[in-house]
């Protein structure tokens, strides 16, 4: 596995410790709140509570009640707090509970803090972060599982964001609460406690760079999120029968690294894309898109795509684990695009 593109600093002088996602995330929060007074974070049971995933636990014990903000229960409000503390100086993060619930602050997302510095002329920015989650398999039900990330995808003037590691979580959240434009950050709500290499020294991941998760030569699985794990997985089996799978990871869906996409599918000659948003007008679709234009002359096989299934996620456990791709579909559908089925 290859290191992810990133800008380092001074980290070759400090250890590198196994720790999960969560805390990973809270890690970088701390640190950007220490480093800038701006910075403050709100939403619904952030302080005590530290978030129904605890991921956000002992922040307010640093920083008090009035950076880290419990607030009522209005999506809509809290985000527009956000757009309006941005505009005026200060660098907000926004927690939305569940991704699910975005749908209730799409004007402010799509029509306020997109379209800001562009009808001001240049004037005003939103240095804005929301961060939310997506992800089945939670037994959590049809309306707190779905990854609605193509929805935010769509809008010019948003960025978003897919950390699939710990290490790529706390270099994307500095990056992130820096930028002077809005940022969505989706975590996968079920990898919080997934354990991964992050170095103790400053380092940040820049928007618009893939991540080469797994070298290969035989195809290219492009996967987001917590279907890089899927990939990775299906990349060990397909090893075991002598098929050499490259696993991509955009990182990021706005800025899009398609240079990575294309140059791996033009290698390998054979892609598949993976991704736990609904298939349909979806992530897959926009992904198998920019390889198809992009590298069509070198591919072997037309490109494969694999999303959730077009339902509402179930809260039967046996019905929900059908509806996203899992290592063993996603095996099968490699060996068939190599001709090993």
């Amino acid at each position: 596995m290859s290191t992810p593109s990133a800008t380092l600093s001074q980290t070759d002088a400090h250890a590198v410790r196994e720790i999960t996602l969560a805390q990973a995330v809270r890690e970088a929060l701390a640190e950007e709140m220490r480093r800038d007074p701006t910075v403050f974070i709100i939403g619904e049971d952030v302080a005590e509570a530290g978030t129904p995933f605890k991921v956000l636990s002992g922040l307010v014990e640093e920083f008090g009640p009035t950076r880290i903000i419990d607030s009522p229960i209005s999506e809509p409000g809290i985000t527009g707090l956000g757009v309006g503390a941005a505009m005026t100086g200060m660098r907000p993060v926004i927690d939305i509970m569940f991704g699910d619930f975005i749908g209730l602050i799409m004007d402010q997302l799509a029509n306020q803090a997109a379209k800001v510095h562009y009808m001001s002329g240049g004037k005003l920015n939103v240095p804005m972060v929301v961060r939310t989650t997506l992800g089945a398999t939670r037994r959590s039900a049809a309306q707190h599982s779905q990854s609605l990330h193509a929805w935010v995808s769509h809008i010019p003037g948003l960025q978003v964001v897919l950390p699939s590691t710990p290490y790529d979580a706390k270099g994307l959240y500095k990056t992130a609460i820096r930028d002077n434009n809005p940022v969505i950050v989706f975590e996968d709500k079920m990898m919080y406690q997934l354990k991964g290499s992050v170095p103790e020294g400053e380092y940040t991941i820049p928007f618009g760079v893939a991540g080469i998760k797994r070298q290969g030569t035989d195809i290219t699985i492009v996967a987001t999120s917590s279907m890089v794990q899927v990939a990775l997985t299906a990349a060990e089996n397909l090893e075991q029968i002598g098929i050499s799978a490259e696993v991509v990871d955009p990182r990021t869906m706005f800025p899009l690294d398609k240079a990575t996409l294309i140059e791996s599918a033009k290698k390998t000659s054979r892609a598949i894309v993976v991704d736990e948003g609904y298939e349909r007008y979806g992530v897959t679709a926009e992904l198998a898109a920019v390889i198809a234009e992009g590298a069509f002359y070198y591919l072997d096989a037309p490109v494969k795509r694999m999303g959730a299934m077009d339902v509402p996620v179930p809260f039967s456990p046996v019905l929900e684990d059908q509806t996203v791709p899992t290592p063993a579909a996603l095996t099968e559908l490699a060996k068939t695009l190599c001709g090993r089925a």
